[in-house]
């Protein structure tokens, strides 16, 4: 796969890291196409983007849209707590139909966005962070979070799982930490930050079959 000529779809798109993970790709040259329910919000066009409308939960909506690409990148996330309530499975079930339509497509690459705080990572946690927030607050989605890289793990594929801390709203300064050991990094990155990782997650075999703890 050559960085000049990927063509990478980006589920979870229309917004946050994911509307910037479309605008690192497209700044590196790549062909992307956007996956969102309301790709429209996705505020920029580009001669090499495409905007599909989709639905990261419907198995025939992510099997219209894998098909051709050399790489996906899986940001998709509620924007509230309400959602977990009504779908506790959100991250997994939607990445389960991701992977299904990549071993029936033929696409190898997936980098997935998970959280720092989910499985073997949660020992880095401030005590008291991991306490309210992975064992309360957000016991849900961390929960999911590590159904999503359980299925992730044994999928076959060459697969990057990105775990970033507390994501901030900075500019991309691409002096991250980096860390494929249970070691820490800062406590919180940039959403440009972990977007540019997961493009770059995809160009190189450097991180493949590694979880990836991310600190800005």
């Amino acid at each position: 796969m050559s960085p000049e000529k990927m063509n990478i779809l980006v589920i979870g798109a229309s917004q946050g890291t994911g509307a910037l993970a479309v605008r690192a790709a497209l700044d590196k040259g790549h062909l992307v196409t956007a996956f969102a329910r309301s790709p429209q919000k996705l505020a920029f066009d580009h001669a090499k983007l495409k905007k599909m409308a989709g639905d990261f939960h419907q198995a025939s909506s992510v099997d219209a849209a894998v098909p051709g690409h050399d790489a996906v990148i899986v940001t998709a996330s509620a924007t509230r707590l309400r959602a977990f309530k009504e779908n506790p499975r959100y991250f997994s079930q939607g990445t389960g139909y991701v992977i299904e339509a990549m071993s029936k497509g033929g696409v190898k690459r997936l980098t997935v966005l998970s959280a720092l705080g989910t499985g073997d990572s949660r020992s880095l946690l401030n005590p008291i962070v991991r306490a309210l927030m992975v064992g309360w607050l957000l016991k849900v989605p961390f929960a999911d979070h590590e159904r999503q890289e359980e299925q992730v793990r044994a999928s076959g594929l060459d697969w990057v799982i990105a775990r970033p801390g507390r994501l901030t709203n900075g500019p991309a300064r691409r002096h991250y930490v980096t860390k494929t050991a249970i070691e820490s990094v800062p406590s919180s990155i940039s959403r440009a930050d972990v977007a540019d990782f997961l493009v770059g997650a995809c160009e190189v075999p450097t991180w493949v079959g590694h979880a990836v703890q991310l600190g800005g």
